[in-house]
């Protein structure tokens, strides 16, 4: 599918996957204490990893010769997923936890609790859904017809 979305869920879309990856972004490296926290059965860890490894997200880094052991470490491709996964926990945090969010991020300079706020990459100005339109990227030449936003205004 031409759809760099699709491509996007291709790799990291089934639920375990992104879970994987949450970990890593709080320091989780070794396969038995991604086991441990997340509750996995190891055959699926295995061939979640395995697939996060194969698609560059993670690397594998030998720590142990005997037995055989290595860390997970993410990559530049991987750590491109923290917005990602901001997204999704501040949403979740919005609208899946009455009891209040399970973990808050705090900005290391300035130590306040902080939310990422999407913003235009050349005037800095914050952006969202209404604030901007589709347009043919260098991938490909023209857009399919797609209607204009049917978003309610807030």
């Amino acid at each position: 599918m031409d759809c760099s979305v699709a491509q996007c869920l291709e790799v990291v879309g089934e639920w375990w996957s992104m879970l994987i990856v949450r970990d890593a972004f709080l320091g989780v490296t070794h396969f038995e204490e991604f086991q441990r926290r997340l509750g996995i059965s190891r055959n699926i860890l295995q061939q979640r990893l395995l697939t996060l490894v194969d698609a560059g997200v993670f690397v594998r880094v030998p720590y142990s010769e005997h037995p055989p052991r290595y860390d997970y470490r993410l990559t530049e491709k991987g750590r491109d997923l923290w917005p990602v996964l901001t997204a999704m926990r501040q949403w979740g945090d919005r609208y899946a936890a009455p009891a209040g969010p399970p973990i808050e991020i705090a900005h290391k300079d300035c130590g306040a609790i902080s939310e990422a706020v999407l913003a235009c990459g050349s005037c800095s100005e914050p952006i969202g859904a209404r604030d901007v339109r589709a347009v043919a990227g260098p991938g490909r030449a023209e857009l399919p017809h797609v209607r204009r936003s049917t978003l309610p205004e807030s």
